[in-house]
């Protein structure tokens, strides 16, 4: 029923001007060219890489409209939906819904992170699902983001909500992820699992997996199409050359601390490539630094980019 979701994802960033308002021309510029690459099924929009906890609502609706305008209905967009507000949150899904979102990708409020209730994740979910009528999509978050990872019993709790049809599995941990894959297949088989830790997207797809939504194919979207397709035919010598090709440059984003600057130097890698005008972040995330800036063109190089 969901299969049709599966592949592979660029979760995509929003350029921005001097000012940190969205530059849609770049933003166009860069839907078209990450959406329209070979073996690319769709775009994560909206999503962490995409600054979505920065953006207003109405910019989060120009957004998929945008993508949606650029990319007709041949490629499948998915839209985050975030806010600490339930309400919010319902009527921002809602919104990217009607403006073209095939699925909404819920996140966890951050203010999750202290203390895990299920009743209230599942109240939450309940009321996306009832405002809007697109399948919707779980976020598993890292293991090392406090309480925000659900626990197997909520995560099967809300596999039993109706339209599940996917998981982005960001445990970041490969034994997590195994656990809830086997999990998931168990429980409901035909809920899409699709790993998104772009640091060790190899093991994750060994695992198994239907796609991955990840922000590293917005940088080199071939790359892990390739290492994709290599994996699902059995090829491992050619999948232990993307690998290489990607492991320079996922460590110098993701792997060096804090992670919470992946965005910032995912915008920073696309301006040295000359691909966005400017890697200028939403306040209050700050630009990369210039030693920020030597390790990820030191990293570019290094994967043959640069």
């Amino acid at each position: 029923m969901y299969r049709r979701f599966d592949g592979i994802y660029a979760s995509t960033i929003v350029p921005m001007h001097e000012d940190q308002g969205i530059d849609f021309d770049a933003l166009a510029a860069h839907i078209e060219s990450v959406g329209r690459a070979d073996g690319i099924r769709g775009l994560l929009i909206n999503g962490h890489a995409g600054e979505n906890f920065t953006l207003a609502s109405e910019e989060k609706r120009r957004i998929v409209q945008c993508a949606r305008g650029i990319l007709g209905p041949d490629r499948v967009l998915i839209s985050g939906i975030y806010s600490e507000s339930a309400a919010q949150a319902c009527e921002d899904a809602a919104s990217m819904e009607s403006a073209g979102a095939d699925a909404l990708l819920v996140f966890p409020p951050f203010s999750w992170a202290l203390a895990e209730m299920e009743d209230v994740v599942l109240a939450y979910h309940r009321r996306i699902i009832a405002g809007t009528r697109v399948p919707i999509m779980l976020y598993q978050a890292p293991v090392g983001a406090g309480r925000l990872p659900y626990s197997p019993e909520t995560l099967r709790a809300l596999l039993d909500l109706d339209r599940v049809a996917g998981i982005k599995e960001g445990s970041w941990e490969t034994a997590r992820y195994e656990a809830n894959y086997r999990m998931v297949r168990r429980h409901a088989p035909g809920v899409r699992i699709m790993p998104s830790g772009d640091e060790h997207l190899l093991c994750t797809f060994l695992l198994g997996g239907d796609g991955s939504q990840v922000s590293i194919a917005a940088i080199v979207p071939e790359t892990v199409v390739a290492l994709w397709n290599a994996v699902r035919r059995g090829d491992m010598a050619q999948a232990l050359r993307e690998h290489e090709r990607l492991y320079p440059l996922v460590r110098a984003i993701y792997g060096t601390a804090p992670a919470a600057r992946a965005t910032a130097r995912l915008k920073t890698c696309l301006h040295l490539l000359g691909r966005i005008p400017t890697p200028v972040m939403r306040a209050p995330m700050t630009a990369s630094s210039p030693d920020e800036r030597a390790l990820l063109r030191r990293a570019l190089c290094d994967a043959g980019l640069l």
